[in-house]
């Protein structure tokens, strides 16, 4: 394993007079790379935040006008503010394209350095290498950190010093590699004193959300609380069930997860707070380790997709990790149509998926199992193209991130490294009876199905009449039948697989 570039502190190299930070996927004071070099080395610093019209027309021009994550970060940023202005600062707040709104604001506040986080999408690379040319062509310059991961790019790769496409001989080299360093938190309270004062200009209450042409979601029975005091909050929380985490996290009706996964996707705590637990843990032993072995994986799983995307940026663009998976032909036509609909609106006539896709509309939240056992469903039972549902979960999940959203479609369709194989196909029955037992989860978000016995409401069509017309079910009218057969469903899908294997050993003979 090639040893990590990054295994010392950056070097900024020199002091200046002014400085700008530039949150985005950091929103907290605390443990933040790019503060705490701008405070570090800067006499005066400013911080600002922008609503990016890049992103956010976009989400209003499909339909987003009540975008959960909008709304989140809009309340995570009131305890942002409070923090910075306690410190004797603020945040500047800007409802522009970010790629001219950040030059524009070096420029009226004269800094000589802007300080940003490294964001790893193609899309957002492009915006900071524009936003990076503008600057220097004003003769200022723009230093970028690594924070949102423990180890990025090349920093974990094999022995042959190429990226890992397996996860799990990743994972052991990234808990080689890892070092006390790796994760120690960024000290920002000792050089608070570089914050400088809101210019009365940007001295400004924060934009609501109907400035922002945005509405304020449906209001959630237990409302995730947002900004820094929510993320510790959970996190407090967490910890005290974390020896649990590996036996209830594929129970959708059992509170397992950490429920940190939209905090961390905007930064509001650090991956170095979560992962540095989660490790001290494991190495104390005890009641908690095996629990806490298993999360600290999933933050790897994290680190592993990121790391795949640096090396295939293509995959933005629709492309299969293994490309010849692009060869597979998918169900199109007016039944692919009604399957797609009937998956998106909870209509599959399986509770279990039909719960989960309530969820996520719901919440926009979905259990990690149940990501996997829906993604797999429209996939290998439904024939239905993998990215198509990719998109469906972009719009829809709180923590939606590109590379693990990609990582996680691309496994369940068989077509991504480290991918479920192709002739593995969930059966959604068997993962209901598994993993939602007592019918707990799906009579939460299917309450019309609530007066089955437990051996029938995981496949209610199996129900003697008398069953179902005891719990006053008509199905068809209560509840939909399967739009599909399970078992004809699989046979089709190894066919489909099957073939672009066939023509994949044909190619290379």
């Amino acid at each position: 394993m090639n040893p990590s570039p990054h295994r010392e502190p950056y070097r900024v190299g020199r002091s200046f007079n002014r400085a700008l930070v530039w949150f985005r996927r950091d929103l907290r004071v605390d443990d933040h790379a790019a503060l705490h070099y701008a405070l570090k080395h800067a006499r005066q610093v400013w911080c600002v935040l922008v609503f990016d019209r890049e992103i956010l027309d976009p989400l209003l021009a499909r339909g987003l006008a009540s975008d959960r994550r909008v709304a989140f970060i809009h309340a995570s940023l009131a305890p942002l503010d409070a923090a910075l202005r306690e410190a004797g600062g603020g945040l500047i707040v800007l409802n522009a394209a970010a790629r001219k709104a950040i030059p524009a604001l070096a420029r009226e506040l004269d800094v000589q350095a802007v300080f940003v986080n490294h964001d790893y999408e193609p899309a957002a690379i492009d915006r900071d290498r524009a936003v990076a040319d503008a600057l220097a062509a004003d003769a200022r310059v723009c230093f970028s950190f690594k924070d949102q991961v423990v180890f990025e790019r090349d920093e974990i790769l094999n022995g042959q010093g190429k990226p890992f496409s397996v996860f799990t001989p990743y994972k052991n080299a990234w808990l080689k590699a890892l070092q006390p360093f790796d994760l120690r938190p960024y000290p920002v309270a000792p050089y608070l004193a570089a914050l400088a004062p809101l210019h009365p200009a940007h001295d400004r209450p924060l934009p609501t959300l109907d400035v922002l042409g945005f509405a304020p979601p449906e209001p959630e029975a237990v409302p995730l609380l947002p900004g820094s005091p929510g993320a510790h909050a959970l996190f407090d929380a967490f910890l005290e069930r974390l020896g649990d985490y590996a036996r209830q996290r594929d129970f959708p009706a059992v509170r397992g997860p950490s429920y940190l996964s939209m905090h961390l996707r905007f930064g509001t705590i650090s991956i170095r707070t979560l992962a540095r637990a989660a490790h001290a843990a494991m190495l104390r032993g005890g009641a908690d380790a095996n629990g806490a072995a298993t999360w600290l994986s999933e933050l790897i799983w994290r680190d592993f997709y990121f790391m795949v995307l640096h090396h295939r940026p293509d995959l933005a663009d629709g492309r299969s990790y293994h490309v010849a998976y692009d060869a597979i032909r998918w169900r199109t036509g007016p039944v692919a149509e009604q399957y797609f609909a009937a998956w998106c609106e909870a209509r599959t006539g399986y509770p279990l998926i039909d719960a989960a896709m309530l969820q996520l509309q719901q919440t926009g939240y979905m259990h990690n199992r149940l990501r996997m056992v829906s993604a797999s469903f429209l996939v290998k039972d439904l024939g239905i193209d993998w990215r198509r549902g990719e998109a469906v979960f972009a719009d829809l999940l709180n923590d939606y991130d590109f590379a693990a959203n990609n990582g996680g479609w691309q496994w369940a369709a068989s077509t991504g490294c480290d991918a479920q194989p192709w002739f593995r196909i969930f059966n959604p029955v068997t993962q209901s009876r598994n993993f939602d037992p007592e019918g707990r989860f799906i009579r939460r978000y299917l309450p019309q199905l609530a007066g089955l016995p437990d051996k029938y409401l995981h496949a209610p069509w199996t129900a003697p009449d008398a069953v179902l017309a005891a719990a006053g079910i008509t199905l068809g009218k209560d509840y939909p039948r399967p739009i599909v057969q399970h078992d004809l469903a699989r046979l089709e899908t190894l066919e489909r697989y099957a073939a672009v294997k066939a023509g994949a050993r044909a190619r290379s003979t």
